[in-house]
């Protein structure tokens, strides 16, 4: 049984995005309705998510526009506050992204009993933040020291809005990631939120991958992602849940049903 049937529940499944609206110490933070806003903006996205029918749910800090690769404690703080305030509230499983800091994210998994971050744990790139380095190896031994061995690692191998500085191919990216960081799962990705996955970038990174499950990460829509199943074990989804199909709208609650009745057909049939 894989990781995924055993954490989530299901194979193949579909991780939905909820995103936080702009929080204290972001640009684009409404200071006049403050954190309450942004913590009922929270609940709809949650309750429209799981009502639509998702298997599982990640929090992240989406309108923290532009990002931080060293996320600031204020972020942490206001993002752990609002997965506490609506735990009661959350029905299936879920975890965390706190863009893009690898080690906030998992501080936020463990304050939050969260299963699962997706970060961009290994590579250094050329990114619309800056020169982006990580390392990988300070990261998962902050994991162990904080206690969050268990949380699984979802890590994303194709950046938004970045490039690797050294010319690889896909293929040796997702071998060399499988074999020197033992991840849990890789993320493929489009250029940017709502960009679809390239489907042949997608086989080239499954092909290399062995036994990790690869995850189609951004860009699925209902008419894709059969297609995209066929190859990837899971997506994670946003942008296609919104009204109009637009990142900057909130969740429509019918849009995620017509999306989840396609996947659940699809997987009537595997």
């Amino acid at each position: 049984m894989s990781w995924m049937k055993e954490v989530i529940g299901t194979e193949k499944p579909i991780i939905a995005m909820c995103h936080l609206q702009a929080m204290p110490g972001d640009p684009h933070y409404d200071k006049g309705k403050g954190m309450k806003y942004v913590l009922e903006a929270a609940r709809h996205e949650l309750h429209a998510l799981q009502d639509g029918g998702v298997d599982a749910i990640m929090f992240s800090n989406e309108f923290s526009l532009p990002y931080l690769t060293t996320v600031r404690t204020e972020t942490v703080a206001c993002m752990a506050r609002i997965i506490g305030e609506l735990q009661d509230e959350i029905m299936v499983p879920y975890g965390v992204n706190c863009l893009w800091d690898p080690i906030a994210s998992l501080d936020l998994a463990v304050a939050t009993d969260a299963k699962f971050v997706r970060e961009i744990f290994t590579g250094v790139y050329a990114s619309d933040f800056g020169l982006w380095n990580t390392d990988c190896g300070k990261v998962v031994r902050h994991q162990y020291e904080i206690g969050a061995e268990n949380v699984k690692l979802l890590f994303n191998i194709v950046p938004e809005a970045a490039a690797y500085l050294a010319d690889r191919e896909i293929e040796s990216i997702a071998k060399t990631t499988v074999f020197n960081c033992r991840p849990d799962a890789l993320c493929v990705s489009g250029a940017t939120a709502g960009t679809a996955t390239n489907p042949e970038t997608l086989r080239r990174a499954k092909s290399a991958a062995g036994d990790t499950p690869v995850f189609a990460n951004t860009g699925c829509r209902k008419e894709t992602i059969e297609m995209l199943l066929d190859i990837a074990d899971g997506a994670v989804v946003a942008t296609t849940f919104k009204k109009d199909g637009k990142f900057e709208n909130m969740t429509d609650v019918n849009r995620v049903k017509e999306f989840m009745d396609v996947v659940k057909a699809y997987r009537a049939k595997l």
